[in-house]
């Protein structure tokens, strides 16, 4: 995953300006502008905070078709992922693995809707009515938040609390030993990285092993 941030302080037009040299080369590159805890301005294209604005590029679009019709969730992703300050691309990779853009999904477990929320994760997130589009991925999208704040942006760990828990986690220091865990970071992250190139995946395409 391409992660370039720049910390600077009063000089920020100085800053973007050679932060723009770095991205030369990368068409589809947006730069965000951020402010961390101190009140340093960060500039980076994949946005690990809230309050992050677009300040160079285009927002990202979705041009897929993929049980349910992804193109429907558009701007209920990118308004969720600007307001709390996570990749539109990440978001859309999770619901991609989880639910394959289906708000009516159940697991056995009894996660649902988009993001396939449990109910305790949709409690703690306020969420009343988690077949409910706009409830679902604004709950899903705050827990990603959570995680990512949690594990100081490390997405592995983010996401294998996203599948199996914060609790196993931290019982096994890192990603636990589960098949389905490791696999589902490992779809989330090529899905994530496939969707930052060009927000493109097929109907009928299958993620190699």
């Amino acid at each position: 995953m391409r992660v370039t941030v720049n910390r600077c302080g009063i000089k920020t037009a100085f800053c973007a300006g050679s932060l723009l040299l770095l991205f030369l080369g990368e068409a589809d590159a947006n730069i965000y502008q951020c402010l961390d805890s101190q009140g340093s301005v960060l500039f980076t294209d994949s946005p690990t905070q809230a309050g992050c604005k677009l300040l160079i590029g285009r927002r990202p679009t979705m041009t897929t078709q993929s049980g349910g019709s992804p193109t429907r969730y558009d701007e209920i992703i990118l308004s969720a992922a600007e307001r709390h300050g996570v990749d539109p691309a990440l978001v859309r990779a999770v619901v991609k693995a989880e639910s394959d853009f289906n708000e009516t999904a159940r697991s056995r477990k009894g996660a649902q809707g988009l993001m396939q929320l449990m109910p305790e994760t949709a409690r703690l997130h306020n969420v009343a009515n988690v077949y409910d589009p706009g409830e679902n991925i604004e709950g899903g999208v705050q827990h990603l938040r959570l995680l990512l704040d949690r594990y100081r942006g490390d997405l592995r760990l983010a996401l294998a609390a996203y599948n199996a828990g914060i609790q196993a986690v931290e019982k096994h220091g890192g990603i636990p030993p589960f098949a389905e865990t490791k696999e589902y970071v490992r779809r989330v992250l090529t899905f994530h990285d496939r969707y930052r190139k060009n927000g493109q995946i097929s109907i009928t395409e299958q993620v190699s092993q």
